[in-house]
């Protein structure tokens, strides 16, 4: 006896609005009036059920899956003899660039039934994602499903989740002692979005040629306190490189930070022969000029990747409730605990054993202020 195939299983979608074309007639009056004997025949109800034309809910092959921040994703069955897996290297517009698990390069469209299930992400598929893939002819595929992501660096974006790099093994989060000048509170956010996602952060003062090292010392000696691993590099002087390139061997680092403080200069240098574009920061307000237009996963010499991504100005953090916010916070994470209110925000409290731990020096005063603005945001 031939053996019975195994039952597909099938799961409800939500989708996002508006990609069906309009489902409700409104001109019933206007098509009476001028044909009265088709009133018989003119629809007068709708079903707006799980079943209907007006739902946004649809039938898809596939299973439900926890996804990284608890909640659940709609991974789509694929026929696998006709798919190779790979990742996604680097994104051109509507064009995704994955390099399969033989090392072909593929550029691939996206599968239109993933574009339309409802997400609060920006883009369905980013760079670092380990994607399915169906080869069409010569070189070009369709990415017909994302497997479930490990980690993620994301921010808020209108409204939306913009996922900068996925999959990661240790974030470098890069600022310059000057031209632009150094910013601690946008590298506090990359630190809790980097605690949040389980990802190591490494931070890296770059241009420290520009000033004296003494100078920076009392910063950085509030974020070795905590743990952090903080390394000031110069690709002028190389001060610091070797040691970057120690860091890098053999794991997927994403390079992180706002526009201008030399993201690109410092991958130059931990790796010869990749001529990335360089710019100058602008004289006239001391901010960095975009160069990287998009994250690309760069493979190294020995092992590993180092992902470039393009500078930001802004970090506004993604899925982060405020009540949340001082768990990240290593240094105010002892003390909440001890507050008189069990709901205590650690702001305007009298009571509170976070705000006496500032007044004793336990603290510093800066990241407490940091913390207080990220909890209002």
């Amino acid at each position: 006896m031939p053996k019975k195939k195994k039952p597909k299983k099938i799961v409800r979608a939500d989708f996002r609005k508006g990609r069906d074309t309009r489902a409700r007639n409104n001109d019933l009056t206007r098509r009476f009036n001028n044909d009265a004997e088709t009133l018989d025949n003119i629809q007068n109800r709708e079903r707006v059920t799980g079943k209907g034309k007006l739902t946004r809910k649809r039938t898809v092959v596939g299973a439900e899956s926890k996804n990284e921040e608890g909640g659940y994703q709609v991974e789509l069955e694929v026929d696998q003899t006709k798919c190779v897996s790979g990742r996604v290297i680097r994104i051109h517009g509507l064009a995704s660039i994955v390099k399969a698990e033989d090392g072909v390069e593929y550029t691939c469209s996206i599968r239109g039934v993933l574009k339309s299930l409802a997400s609060d992400l920006q883009h369905v598929v980013v760079a670092g994602d380990q994607v399915t893939i169906q080869p069409t002819d010569n070189d070009q595929a369709v990415i017909v499903r994302v497997e479930p992501r490990q980690n993620q660096i994301s921010r808020t974006s209108r409204g939306k989740q913009q996922i900068i790099v996925a999959n990661i093994d240790q974030a470098l989060i890069v600022s310059s002692a000057a031209e632009p000048r150094l910013k601690p509170n946008l590298i506090d956010r990359y630190l809790v979005s980097a605690e949040k996602s389980g990802i190591l952060p490494i931070i890296i003062v770059n241009k420290i040629d520009l000033i004296e090292p003494a100078d920076v010392q009392p910063l950085i000696g509030v974020w070795s306190q905590m743990g952090y691993q903080v390394l000031l590099t110069s690709t002028v002087t190389g001060h610091g490189i070797d040691r970057l390139r120690q860091l890098v061997q053999g794991v997927d680092s994403v390079v992180a930070g706002q526009s201008g403080v030399g993201k690109s200069s410092l991958l130059n240098s931990i790796e010869t022969g990749l001529q990335l574009r360089v710019r100058d920061v602008s004289s006239e307000n001391q901010k960095g000029r975009h160069t990287t237009t998009s994250a690309e996963l760069i493979p190294l010499n020995s092992g590993g990747h180092l992902i470039d991504t393009p500078g930001i100005r802004q970090f506004q953090l993604w899925d982060v409730i405020p009540e949340e916010v001082a768990g990240y916070f290593r240094d105010v994470r002892p003390f909440i605990n001890s507050c008189r209110f069990p709901d205590c925000t650690h702001t305007h409290e009298d009571d509170c054993n976070v705000k006496w731990a500032v007044a004793d020096g336990k603290i510093d005063v800066r990241r407490y202020e940091s913390y207080c603005q990220m909890r209002e945001e």
